[in-house]
């Protein structure tokens, strides 16, 4: 049985001027998963994460790390998770062994230069530790940033948009680095706005939109239950309009009209296409070739999120 590592009930969050940023978000995370948060600019994403880490305070709801609630017994909640937020702040005149080793000393954790030699080791920063934080590229700062966060040997790494601006080769890097991590115990909880990224790492999915969880579910699950299937007829002569005739179909016209489209529910008993192919040939429309695509993550965010912002 999983072991729940942070329970989220009825998570709310207003601010002074009546914004509700979460209402009443519930999220259970269980040890050992890596779960993307996905959601646009202003859903909540961050402002959830930044409650569980006790940078922001929540105004309804509870929060437990571990069975310790994050604002009664703070010590030993904040002390299980590491956070690497989208922001890179660090101070540009210190080494990065000195950067690493105060965030270490900041939690109380004594002094393990064999600990910490390990960590630069796995992160590629070895070679840097001697380095100022100002001579490092965007992407070495953006490890350090993770090895500050490691450096009191968390259970929990919290990533904000990891790889926001940084290039497709470091993306895929950091991917890796998060599977090690995985590898040895630690939860991820990652927020992103990348599709890519949620397919390509997280186990299970969260979309977020207007301060609530519109979806959840793992990955493949998620895909199965709000997935569609596209079938596309690349007719011989293109249409200017629809013929009455297949109104019984949801169909529409794309490629000025050169390439008929039918979006249907994969798992229905009656998906209504062989019905829609006798139609087309008694209507005596030619076509040349077809395609079937499933929907994909990004397909089913973009439908959530436009669903919230109707709510």
């Amino acid at each position: 049985m999983s072991e729940t590592v942070i329970a989220i009930e009825g998570l709310e969050k207003a601010y002074a001027g009546g914004t509700r940023a979460l209402k009443g978000v519930d999220l259970t995370i269980d040890k050992g998963e890596i779960f993307a948060l996905l959601g646009p600019n202003g859903a909540g994403k961050t402002t959830l994460i930044s409650i569980v880490c006790g940078i922001v305070t929540k105004t309804g709801g509870s929060v437990a790390v571990f069975g310790h609630d994050i604002e009664g017994d703070y010590r030993a909640a904040r002390t299980r998770i590491g956070l690497v937020p989208q922001e890179l702040t660090t101070d540009a005149f210190e080494t990065v062994w000195d950067t690493v080793a105060f965030s270490r000393g900041l939690f109380g954790k004594p002094r393990d230069d064999a600990y910490l030699e390990q960590l630069l080791k796995r992160l590629t920063l070895w070679d840097k530790r001697k380095a100022r934080m100002m001579e490092l590229s965007g992407g070495m700062k953006r490890r350090v940033m993770i090895a500050k966060a490691l450096s009191h040997q968390p259970d929990i790494l919290f990533l904000d948009e990891p790889t926001a601006g940084v290039d497709v080769e470091l993306r895929r890097d950091m991917w890796e680095l998060v599977r090690k991590l995985q590898a040895d115990g630690t939860t991820i909880i990652l927020t992103t706005h990348y599709i890519e990224e949620a397919e390509e790492m997280a186990d299970r999915v969260g979309v977020i939109a207007n301060g609530e969880l519109v979806a959840l579910g793992r990955k493949d699950e998620l895909m199965a239950q709000l997935g569609r299937r596209t079938f596309k007829l690349f007719l011989d002569q293109p249409m200017t309009s629809l013929p009455d005739g297949l109104s019984d179909w949801s169909l529409r016209l794309d490629d000025d009209g050169a390439t008929l489209c039918y979006d249907f529910d994969s798992h229905a008993a009656e998906t209504g296409i062989p019905q829609l192919m006798r139609k087309l040939d008694e209507l005596g429309i030619a076509w040349r070739d077809l395609t079937t695509r499933q929907s994909s993550l990004e397909d089913i965010f973009v439908s959530l999120v436009h669903q919230g912002d109707r709510s």
